[in-house]
């Protein structure tokens, strides 16, 4: 899950850890499928909206769209900035038929990435919170109430290590008109978060900056 602002890093390489047995990265993005399986699992008939912020090779979302009974039901947008990673979505995409799916090589941290795509019914923000600064955190949860639709799920991840902002996530997602669903266990190596919509959505506000990764 790539960004601009970030140097010397290769985002594309970093998937990698994902492909290692019981290393963080695999233990989240299993957990992260679950939360996304579940998601969809809880939609009524119809057509599903699905957005994903800094979405890299697109494991998460993907993996479980390819055999999961709505696959045909979603249309999804997924945001990454490194052709790489995009090249890679988008391969993965077509090999499992997902025609419903639109890889943007966009700067997600910028809101002229989502015209058109939202609100959305699902919006992903998974490795994208460790990766900002404090006062940027706080500023993408209230930025979700731009992308996320009325009754709509975010799902979002962060690591647990000191300071542990967990807590203060919930409550600014709280503060948006999120409810709280469903919260991964402290004792987890990663933090993995579900809150529900009940607000009614801003309009996205183009021409502005949410966030960019810190190094």
């Amino acid at each position: 899950m790539a960004e601009a602002g970030v140097e010397r890093k290769d985002w594309y390489v970093w998937h990698d850890g994902y492909d290692t047995p019981g290393s963080t990265l695999a233990l989240r993005l299993r957990a992260v499928q679950e939360r996304i399986r579940a998601a969809l699992d809880g939609y009524p008939p119809g057509p599903v909206r699905v957005l994903s912020l800094c979405a890299g090779q697109g494991r998460d979302l993907l993996t479980v769209l390819a055999d999961h009974p709505r696959r045909d039901d979603v249309s999804a947008c997924l945001v990454e900035l490194d052709p790489r990673n995009a090249d890679a979505a988008r391969e993965s995409a077509r090999d499992a038929g997902l025609t419903g799916v639109e890889v943007v090589v966009a700067d997600a941290g910028h809101t002229d990435a989502y015209a058109g795509s939202v609100p959305a019914d699902l919006v992903l923000v998974c490795g994208v919170l460790g990766n900002i600064p404090d006062a940027e955190i706080r500023a993408t949860v209230y930025a979700c109430t731009q992308l996320c639709a009325t009754g709509g799920t975010v799902l979002w991840t962060r690591h647990r290590r000191p300071p542990d902002l967990v807590p203060e996530i919930c409550r600014w997602f709280a503060e948006s008109g999120f409810a709280l669903e469903w919260l991964s266990a402290p004792d987890e190596p990663f933090g993995l978060g579900a809150h529900r919509f009940t607000g009614t959505p801003t309009p996205l506000v183009s021409g502005s900056r949410i966030f960019r990764f810190t190094r």
